[in-house]
């Protein structure tokens, strides 16, 4: 799981997840006998497993659309918290599974159980689209050096991705840059100086104790806004749980980096001072984003995707103030915020066809439908005359509209469906089409026109359009050779797969000790998780990883071999 990889999505996959449906064997070469045709009505079942508050069982514009279009309706089930683990544990156990998954980080746990088909031929044979899209990196879709079966289409961003905006970083309410003159924001300590100026100033906001920094550590989320920032913040990119060489590619837990050791010595000094929430370690997810839809948390270190909710309550209820902006934060004044860096074409997250489906090919058939043109544009743009016209051969979106997904951002989603169906290969932004108009509407102008006022001010106060502007960008980086590695299929190792949740459970205890310990027990804390982090099956896990990571970088460089 990644903090900058959704950051650079700018929004949680809305996936569709479906009822789960007795197993069925699965049609051993599904690619021999097309079993239906497209004009056919069908209902797929389908699991994700991210939340998605804004589903409304394809009954909003772009839904009613695709079925309109394709015949297909999709019967979803989504996870509430989570990420899908144990609901696809369940499924593991008892062989049941939904006709499509979006399965997140659990793919190994499906291969080895047997429950995803090959796609290989599939996309080949139905997949126009598709290979259309990817074009000479497909084989980046293959999970491994010894499997080089594809398993997933990944669907969690776009191919050609050039991100305009940034949705991650340190967050600070633009209410707070605004009274203090726009300061200067570069690094943990000009962060916390801010904070503390404000809420000395406003001990209490609307009422209610201010509250000057709050994380949200609900369950996987500590990854996203407790433990991911460490590397973020000391100038090393995301890949997930591990820091890699670029120049070996080995691999070792990022919290074993001395530089990381000092980013959790201030969240101890923040804490200790009074201005991080103490409750950041207990307090739920729907409580986070109630402080934040409050108006009192003066600064995040998220991705806009997780609290987003709450800022678009902080635009409905008259706060627009209170929203935040994205600050590319260091440690110290000497590294870099890696988040644009480039991570060539996306593969990893995606959706997948179970062994249960019936109709592999009808399904490869609606999947290549949704990368489509036709189906890109009606997810990112919505229906003509109704989300976006067109004027001088460009796709426009009316004021009227534009206003609505600023302001009332959650009903517009649940009643247009624009953004809910991102479940197959798709092109990113900056991407245009033959009639030179972009697929998404995440370019600059568009962007712009969806800031609010106080967003609009701060950045003209720096000097800024966007808020990618005040971060470095990607020509100040090398590609990665090994792409997102927090997106990478886990080793097929059973002994990686224990030591690997051995150092979670190990990392998410001793880190939240470690930030509540007295300053000066920090050490010895901070310390003996090192010390438990060194043992040899840790290693092991390490060096496993280590040659994934060289096997992903070989195999990249070979073509797809269809059966």
């Amino acid at each position: 799981m990644s903090a900058t990889f959704l950051k650079r999505a700018l929004i949680p996959l809305a996936v569709l997840s479906l009822a789960t449906v007795t197993a069925c064997g699965g049609n051993s070469d599904p690619t021999q006998t097309e079993t239906s045709d497209t004009s056919t009505p069908i209902t797929f079942s389908f699991f994700g497993s991210d939340p998605n508050p804004t589903w409304n069982g394809m009954k909003d514009d772009v839904g009613q659309a695709i079925t309109k279009a394709t015949n297909v309706t999709i019967n979803a089930e989504y996870d509430v918290s989570g990420g899908g683990t144990q609901k696809i544990a369940l499924m593991t156990a008892s062989g049941e599974y939904p006709d499509m998954i979006y399965p997140k980080g659990s793919v190994t746990k499906l291969v080895e159980a047997g429950a995803l088909i090959d796609l290989t031929d599939l996309i080949d044979k139905y997949g126009p689209n598709i290979k259309k899209v990817y074009g000479d990196d497909l084989s980046r879709l293959q999970y491994s050096k010894e499997d080089p079966s594809i398993y997933v289409i990944p669907t969690n961003a776009g191919v050609g991705q050039t991100s305009f905006d940034a949705g991650g970083g340190f967050e600070v309410q633009n209410a707070v840059m605004k009274e203090l003159g726009y300061p200067k924001i570069q690094t943990v300590k000009d962060f916390e100086n801010v904070l503390k100026e404000y809420k000395e100033k406003h001990p209490t906001i609307n009422g209610q104790p201010t509250i000057p920094l709050s994380l949200n550590a609900d369950d996987w989320k500590i990854m996203i806004t407790v433990t991911n920032p460490a590397f973020t913040s000391t100038g090393a990119p995301d890949d997930g749980e591990f820091y890699i060489n670029p120049e070996t590619y080995e691999a070792q837990l990022h919290y074993k980096r001395p530089e990381e050791k000092e980013y959790f010595r201030w969240l101890n000094h923040m804490y200790n001072e009074g201005l991080l929430d103490p409750e950041s370690f207990t307090q739920k997810s729907d409580q986070y984003l109630s402080k934040v839809a409050s108006g009192r948390v003066l600064g995040l270190i998220d991705q806009e995707w997780d609290y987003q909710q709450a800022e678009n309550s902080l635009k409905t209820s008259g706060m627009a103030e209170r929203t935040y902006g994205h600050y590319p934060v260091q440690l110290d004044g000497q590294t870099k915020d890696h988040s644009f860096q480039d991570v060539g074409a996306p593969v990893g997250y995606g959706i997948g066809i179970t062994t249960s489906a019936k109709d592999p090919i009808r399904m490869i058939k609606f999947l290549d439908w949704m990368a489509s043109d036709e189906a890109q544009v009606l997810n990112n743009w919505g229906i003509e005359g109704k989300q976006y016209e067109m004027k001088d051969g460009k796709r426009v979106i009316p004021q009227d509209v534009q206003d609505r997904k600023v302001n009332d951002n959650t009903n517009f989603t649940k009643e247009s469906g624009i953004g809910m169906y991102n479940f197959s290969v798709r092109y990113g932004d900056g991407v245009k089409d033959s009639g030179g108009n972009y697929y998404t509407t995440n370019f600059p102008e568009q962007i712009v026109a969806g800031y609010t006022q106080p967003e609009k001010d701060t950045l003209k106060a720096y000097g800024a359009t966007t808020w990618k502007d005040l971060f470095p960008q990607k020509d100040e980086f090398p590609v990665k050779a090994w792409g997102a590695a927090y997106n990478l299929p886990a080793p097929d190792d059973p002994n990686y797969t224990v030591s690997f949740q051995k150092s979670q459970d190990i990392v998410r205890k001793r880190i939240p000790e470690a930030i509540l310990a007295k300053p000066d027990q920090f050490d010895s804390v901070y310390d003996q998780m090192i010390t438990e982090l060194n043992t040899d099956d840790t290693k092991k896990m390490e060096q496993t990883y280590s040659q994934m990571i060289k096997d992903t970088v070989d195999l990249w460089s070979k073509p797809v071999a269809t059966k």
